[in-house]
């Protein structure tokens, strides 16, 4: 099986944990997974966030998937708002697959109705969302 590159979208302020966790289970040889682990650090209306917006369009087009870390408070992020947005423009291409920290949090504005989503975050949810992960737009 292909590595699967994957854009991972999260609330920055309140999950960054999850974030780490991936990344260790991509050190993991057994897990074919690859994602790219920059994500801003402004807020989306500072004026630094065009160019901010413009390298992870640079990255989302680079990636196959989108994997939407969903978190407490992801359905306020205006951040997670933007990257979902982008990710269902035709040119980024990109396989919409989410996991939910909590299965009772609310999805991120804008995530597509057929996203594969996982209940939990486990190694084997995200495989199986990511697995099952379809083209939105």
């Amino acid at each position: 099986m292909a590595v699967k590159k994957v854009f991972v979208s999260y609330d920055h302020s309140e999950n960054v944990h999850y974030k780490d966790l991936l990344r260790a289970w991509d050190a993991n040889t057994d897990f074919d997974f690859e994602f790219d682990q920059r994500s801003p650090n402004v807020p989306i209306e500072s004026t630094a966030s065009s160019v901010i917006q413009g390298a992870l369009t640079k990255k989302m087009k680079e990636a196959d998937y989108i994997l939407v870390i969903i978190g407490e408070k992801s359905y306020s992020s205006k951040w997670m708002k933007w990257e979902i947005d982008r990710a269902k423009q035709p040119d980024t291409n990109l396989r919409f697959a989410a996991v939910k920290i909590k299965s009772g949090n609310i999805n991120p504005a804008g995530l597509p109705r057929y996203t594969a989503i996982a209940n939990s975050f486990t190694l084997s949810g995200i495989v199986y969302a990511l697995n099952n992960a379809i083209m939105c737009y």
